[in-house]
C-alpha cells in the first residue's frame, strides 16, 4: 500500500458508513426476530392470483362411500368421495361436477341427505366411516338450502366421521347425525346428536364411552319418532385397526331421540363390531341388523319382526361379513318387505327377507359401500363402492360411467425425463397408471394412459434414461419389471412371501403398503427397494441382496397380526417399522438417504456398506418419515416430511439439513403459516430457486419464499384435498393427491420471481454486494456485504482489498457479539 495514502480517514469514513447502515438494518433485524410468528414474512399473494393449477385427471373414480339421490328430481344425485370432496349429477351420472371445492375444507364425506320434504335442503358430514389405513379426518357437518350450489358449517368440528344423517321426512330443520368419532384416539364427542333448527344448536341425545361411536342411524319413515342407532368402538393406529368392544350394540328411541334403551332380545352380547342397520318402509315392524363378532355363531344378519324386541339369526354368509369393519351395509327396498340389499365386496340383493341373496348385481367396481333407493321408483338407484358412484335406471341391469371424474387416490408420484414428461403412480384399488402432463386432451384421453405394472399400492420408479423400463411395486415386496418398447412384463420380486394371517414378528422382510423402489441414476441397472431393510439387485431385478442392518426401531409390541379383537385384516397397509421413504443423490454417486415409518433416519455415502443414524433430536418419537427430498442446490442439503397423525398428532414437521444430518431444523412451528393441524405429506424445493419450497398438507397445499422462515397457502384452484407427493420436472409442480388425481402447476417463473423480491425486501438470504466502490488514487477497494445467510448472527460484512484484490482487512456488523 502506497505510504501517502489516508488510510485512517479512510477506516473512519468506511466505520461510519458501517455503523450507519447496519445498525438500522440490526435493529430491524431484532424487532423482526422477536416478533416472529406475529408478522410473517410473506409474498403479496396479488403476485401470483392468476396461476391455476391444471388436473390431469385421470378421469377415473376412486373411493366413495356417502351417497344420495332426490325423491323429487330423478336424474339428481350426489357422491361424497372418501378424498375428493362433493360431487352432483343432474343427468343421472352422464357428467359429474365437484360443487363445493371452495366451501367445504375437507376432502373426505361421510354422509350425505337430502331433506325428503325439502328437496333444496341437503347436509353433508364429512369424513368417512369406512377407515382404511389411509383414511382422512372429518371436520363438521355443512348444509345447503340451494341444491347444492352455496354451502355454510354448521357444527360438530369435533366429531371425526360422520357416519350417517338422517333427516325428519316432514320437517327438514330436525336432523339427526351419527358421529363415529376421532379415528385416531378417543373422543368425548363421538355418539348421536339432534339439531332441531338446522344444524344451528347441536344436542348430544346418545352417548356411550369416548371410545365408542356411532356407526349407522336407521329411521322410521313411518314414525320418525323411531330411530335404531348402532354404536361401534373402532380406532386406527399405524400398526393396527381396533375393531370392536364390549360397549358395542344397536339402541332404539322412540321419542324422537330423548330416551334410548339397548336392544337385546336374541342379539350377540359380549365383543361386537361394526354393525349395519334397515328398517323396511313397507314394514316398519322388520328391522335387519348385520352385526360382526369374535365369535363364528354369532356373527350374521338379524331380523326384527316386532321392531327389535326380538331378533333372530337368518343368515350366516361369508360374503356378508367378509372385512365387516369396512362394509356391514345392508339397505331396504323401499316398497317390497321382502327385498333388501347388501353391499359387501360384491352387490347382492335378496327376495326373501334376507334369508338368500342369491342375486349378485354387477356393479362397475367392486368393494361396495351403500345404495340409495329411490322410493318413487325403485328401479333407480345410486350405488357406491372403491370406483365411486354409478347410477340404474333398470334396477341394475346397466349402470353409468366411472370415467367422467376425477377422484383417484394416489399416495406417491414419479416422473420421466422425456417431453413432454409423464406422471406415474398406483391408485388406490386400481392399477398403476401413466398419464402426460401435456396435451390437449390429457384429461380424459384414455389412449394416452397406461397401465405401469406392479399394483393398487405401488411405487413406480422410471430408468433416467430410457422411460420405457419401469418398475413398479405392490404390496408383500412384489415389484414388476416393464418393458413397453418389447412389450414385456416380468415379475422380480427380491422374496416372495403372503403377509395376510401372519404375525409381523415371523415376516423375514417388513414391507409396507406401498414401499419405496429406486433407480441408481449412476447405474440404471442397479434397482434399490425398501422393507426394512435395504435391497439391491445390480442386474436388474434377477437376484438381490441386502445392503442396511435393519435401519429401523424394530418395535415388538406392535408385531402381532394386525386388527381384532373382532376381526384381523394384514394386506400389508399394517405392516410396522418399515423404511418408508428413500432416496439417492443425483449429485454425489453412493449417497443413499432412508427414513422409517417409526421415526429413525439413516445415511449412507459409501453406497450402503456403513449406515449413520441422523435422526433430528427433535423428531417426533415414531413419526413417520413419508418423504425425504434432497435439494440441488447443495451437498448435504435436504428437506423431510414426517406426520404422526395416526397417533393422534395431526401437527406439521417439516425438518431441513444442510449437513448431511449433522443438525437439523424444525421448519414448522404450527404459527409460522401453515395451521398446527395440517400434517404435512410432500416436501419439494424448487431446483431453480434456492428456498422456495412447497409442502403438501392433508388440507392443501404451501409455499415459502424464505426457506421455510414462513409458509403461506398456494391454494389458488386447487381442491382442498390431501397433497400426497410432489415432483418438479421441466419448471412445473407435478402433484398428487388423495382423491382428485394428478394436478400441475405449469409454470413456476412468477413465484421464483416472487422468491426475490421477497429476498431483496428482506435483505436476507444469498450474498450480495451492497456497496462497491473504489476510494483514493485506486490503491484500496471496499466491498460490503449483507446477510450471508437468513439464520446468521452477521447481518453486515466490509472488506477492505489492496489493489490486486487482496483483502487486508474485514469488518463485521453484528447485532449480537461484539465484533464491530
Amino acid at each position: 500500500m502506497k505510504k501517502n495514502f489516508p488510510i485512517a480517514r479512510v477506516l473512519v469514513i468506511v466505520l461510519t458508513f458501517t455503523l450507519l447502515v447496519t445498525t438500522g438494518y440490526a435493529q430491524r433485524r431484532k424487532k423482526s426476530n422477536k416478533n416472529a410468528g406475529e408478522s410473517l414474512q410473506n409474498v403479496d399473494p396479488k403476485l401470483f392470483s392468476g396461476l391455476e393449477y391444471r388436473s390431469l385427471g385421470p378421469t377415473r373414480g376412486g373411493r366413495a362411500t356417502a351417497i344420495s339421490g332426490v325423491i323429487q328430481k330423478p336424474f339428481d344425485f350426489y357422491m361424497g368421495a372418501t378424498g375428493g370432496g362433493l360431487w352432483k349429477t343432474t343427468d343421472a351420472g352422464n357428467s359429474w361436477s365437484n360443487i363445493a371445492d371452495d366451501q367445504i375444507g375437507a376432502g373426505s364425506i361421510g354422509a350425505i341427505a337430502v331433506a325428503p320434504s325439502d328437496h333444496y335442503t341437503v347436509y353433508v358430514g364429512t369424513g368417512s366411516a369406512c377407515p382404511r389405513g389411509n383414511i382422512s379426518s372429518g371436520i363438521g357437518i355443512f348444509k345447503s338450502t340451494d341444491e347444492g350450489i352455496s354451502w355454510k358449517f354448521i357444527g360438530l368440528p369435533e366429531a371425526g366421521q360422520i357416519a350417517k344423517i338422517e333427516v325428519h321426512p316432514t320437517n327438514p330443520d330436525l336432523v339427526y347425525a351419527a358421529a363415529l368419532g376421532n379415528i385416531f384416539g378417543s373422543n368425548p364427542e363421538r355418539g348421536v346428536y339432534r339439531s332441531k333448527d338446522g344444524g344451528k344448536n347441536w344436542q348430544k341425545i346418545l352417548f356411550v364411552s369416548d371410545s365408542t361411536g356411532a356407526v349407522d342411524l336407521a329411521m322410521d319413515p313411518n314414525n320418525p319418532r323411531v330411530i335404531y342407532a348402532a354404536m361401534w368402538r373402532v380406532e386406527r393406529k399405524p400398526w393396527t385397526l381396533i375393531d370392536g368392544g364390549q360397549e358395542g350394540g344397536i339402541w332404539k328411541t322412540v321419542d324422537g331421540g330423548d330416551n334410548w334403551e339397548k336392544l337385546e332380545g336374541g342379539l350377540p352380547t359380549g365383543l361386537v363390531g361394526r354393525i349395519g342397520l334397515t328398517v323396511s318402509p313397507a314394514n316398519s315392524q322388520r328391522v335387519w341388523a348385520q352385526i360382526q363378532t369374535n365369535k363364528e355363531e354369532d356373527g350374521g344378519l338379524y331380523r326384527s319382526e316386532d321392531g327389535g324386541k326380538c331378533w333372530t339369526k337368518i343368515n350366516s354368509h361369508h360374503k356378508l361379513r367378509q372385512r365387516g369393519w369396512y362394509y356391514s351395509h345392508i339397505t331396504a327396498d323401499p316398497k317390497d318387505e321382502n327385498t333388501i340389499y347388501a353391499s359387501n365386496t360384491g352387490f347382492y340383493r335378496s327376495v326373501d327377507g334376507g334369508k338368500t341373496f342369491d342375486e349378485k348385481i354387477s356393479t362397475p367396481h367392486g368393494d361396495n359401500h351403500g345404495v340409495w333407493i329411490n322410493p318413487a321408483n325403485t328401479d333407480i338407484m345410486i350405488n357406491c363402492n372403491d370406483g365411486g358412484a354409478n347410477i340404474t335406471l333398470n334396477g341394475g341391469k346397466s349402470w353409468s360411467s366411472q370415467l367422467t371424474y376425477a377422484t383417484s387416490e394416489f399416495y406417491r408420484v414419479t416422473v420421466d425425463n422425456q417431453f413432454p414428461f409423464r406422471l406415474y403412480a398406483g391408485q388406490q384399488d386400481n392399477t398403476t397408471i401413466s398419464v402426460p402432463s401435456a396435451g390437449t386432451r390429457a384429461l380424459t384421453d384414455y389412449e394416452s394412459w397406461f397401465n405401469a405394472g406392479g399394483g393398487e399400492s405401488g411405487d413406480v420408479a422410471v430408468d433416467p434414461s430410457n422411460p420405457d423400463i419401469i418398475y413398479s411395486t405392490t404390496y408383500s415386496g412384489e415389484i414388476t419389471f416393464l418393458d413397453r418398447k418389447q412389450d414385456y412384463v416380468r415379475q422380480v420380486t427380491a422374496y416372495p412371501h403372503y403377509t395376510e394371517g401372519t404375525e409381523q414378528r415371523d415376516l423375514k422382510y417388513r414391507w409396507q403398503w406401498n414401499y419405496p423402489i429406486a433407480i441408481n441414476p449412476f447405474n440404471t441397472d442397479e434397482i434399490y427397494q425398501a422393507s426394512n431393510y435395504i435391497h439391491v439387485s445390480s442386474d436388474k431385478g434377477q437376484t438381490w441382496k441386502v445392503i442396511s442392518p435393519d435401519l429401523t426401531r424394530a418395535l415388538d409390541k406392535y408385531h402381532d397380526i394386525p386388527g381384532g379383537p373382532i376381526q384381523h385384516d394384514g394386506t400389508g397397509v399394517e405392516i410396522y417399522s418399515t423404511i418408508f421413504a428413500f432416496e439417492i443423490s443425483t449429485d454425489e454417486e453412493g449417497v443413499f438417504w432412508a427414513g422409517s415409518d417409526d421415526g429413525l433416519i439413516h445415511l449412507s455415502r459409501d453406497k450402503g456398506k456403513t449406515w449413520q443414524n441422523i435422526t433430528p433430536t427433535n423428531m417426533p418419537d415414531e413419526g413417520t418419515v413419508n418423504k425425504i427430498s434432497l435439494s440441488g442446490h447443495a451437498l448435504g442439503r435436504a428437506f423431510v416430511a414426517v406426520y404422526k397423525y395416526r397417533d393422534n398428532d395431526f401437527k406439521p414437521y417439516i425438518f431441513r439439513t444442510n449437513d448431511y444430518g449433522a443438525s437439523w431444523q424444525l421448519l414448522t412451528s404450527g404459527s409460522n403459516g401453515i395451521p398446527d393441524n395440517h400434517f404435512v405429506r410432500s416436501i419439494v424445493e424448487d431446483p431453480v430457486k434456492k428456498g422456495l419450497l412447497f409442502a403438501g398438507t392433508e388440507f392443501g397445499l404451501y409455499v415459502s419464499f424464505n426457506d421455510g422462515k414462513s409458509w403461506q397457502s398456494l391454494q389458488q384452484n386447487l381442491p382442498v384435498v390431501p397433497i400426497t407427493d410432489m415432483e418438479i420436472q421441466d419448471n412445473s409442480l407435478a402433484i398428487s393427491t388423495q382423491g382428485r388425481s394428478f394436478w400441475i402447476l405449469d409454470d413456476l417463473k412468477p413465484l421464483r420471481e416472487a422468491a426475490g423480491l421477497l429476498i431483496d425486501k428482506n435483505n436476507l438470504y444469498s450474498p450480495r454486494t451492497a456497496y462497491h466502490t473504489n476510494l483514493s488514487n485506486k490503491s484500496v477497494s471496499i466491498k460490503y456485504y449483507v446477510a450471508d445467510e437468513p439464520d446468521t448472527s452477521v447481518i453486515a460484512k466490509l472488506e477492505i482489498l489492496d489493489i490486486d484484490g487482496k483483502t487486508i482487512r474485514t469488518y463485521y456488523a453484528d447485532p449480537d457479539e461484539d465484533k464491530n
